[in-house]
């Protein structure tokens, strides 16, 4: 049954954008986990739907991934399909002066470097976030003050069915960590964002000081770790709890920001899964706040 699953899918994207027991810990920014049964890279939305198309007739798990931010991938791998879109999907481009159309696998730092090359001015929260457009969209990512919502003015995507959708922002329903794209399972191919005119020195300088002084970016980690509870920010948390610097294996608070677990050397998914178990009890006791994780799980814990 593997080997008619693994033709399949040869047949759709081609031998050479097909892998097989791919490590994960090569695909993520966390630089953790074990290998998946499939690795694709469609090049385009039709070879997306076409694989996509093939897991769901074989009865194949699959997951769609970004620039592998935001995510920790199971020490055992993943008995599926993992998708890649980062790579091959990734155009971005300029529309009418102010907006930006840019492919679900373009990265928000690449977004952000159009942006600042236009004198385009609202996307400079993004520019630090280690994440692509499709996640951002998904997840309606936000720091510093800023949130996609505020700029997105659509997102193309493909449903459950197959159909390719074009959502206008208020359909999207962008809250908190939310989106109907995440409700429904739908996958982003691209969306618009719209900006304003402004000035490219105070956008270069906002984006250095948001990308310099706020994020740990000397160690690999999956970005934000822990939701943002109502009334408190959960860095301040962990650090009030005394957690700055704790670790557990190759795991660590960030001594720069304890909002983020990064990989010290040699971190195990179970490390950091550990590691987050431990903090989320330490702050309930101290404080009677329950953090909840930002980063998805992929594959058994």
């Amino acid at each position: 049954m593997k080997k008619e699953i693994e033709n399949k899918l040869i047949d759709c994207i081609g031998i050479e954008n097909v892998k097989l027991e791919e490590p994960m810990e090569k695909h993520t920014t966390f630089r953790i986990g074990g290998p998946a049964d499939y690795f694709l890279c469609p090049q385009t939305a039709e070879e997306l739907k076409a694989v996509i198309h093939v897991c769901k007739e074989t009865g194949t798990p699959y997951f769609i991934l970004g620039n592998g931010s935001n995510l920790l991938v199971s020490d055992k791998g993943y008995r599926g399909a993992v998708i890649q879109i980062w790579k091959n999907m990734s155009e971005v481009s300029v529309e009418d002066e102010t907006k930006i159309r840019a492919q679900a696998g373009a990265q928000l730092s690449k977004i952000a470097s159009c942006a600042l090359e236009q004198s385009l001015e609202g996307f400079e929260f993004a520019a630090g976030i280690p994440g692509t457009l499709g996640g951002a969209v998904v997840m309606n990512a936000g720091a510093y003050g800023g949130e996609l919502k505020d700029v997105l003015v659509e997102a193309t995507v493909l449903d459950t069915e197959g159909n390719v959708r074009t959502l206008k922002n208020e359909e999207l329903e962008l809250g908190y960590r939310h989106s109907i794209v995440k409700e429904k399972n739908y996958i982003v191919l691209e969306a618009v964002i719209e900006l304003k005119k402004g000035s490219a020195d105070s956008i270069k300088a906002v984006m250095d000081d948001l990308k310099v002084s706020k994020q740990p970016l000397d160690r690999p980690s999956a970005g934000s770790t822990f939701k943002r509870p109502e009334g408190h920010f959960a860095g301040k948390l962990i650090m009030d709890a005394g957690l700055r610097g704790f670790q557990v294996g190759g795991a660590q608070v960030s001594e720069k920001h304890c909002g983020f677990v990064v990989n010290a050397g040699g971190a195990t998914a179970e490390d950091v899964l550990n590691l987050v178990k431990a903090v989320q009890k330490k702050v309930q006791d101290e404080f009677g706040i329950l953090l909840e994780t930002e980063i998805k799980f992929l594959g058994e814990f």
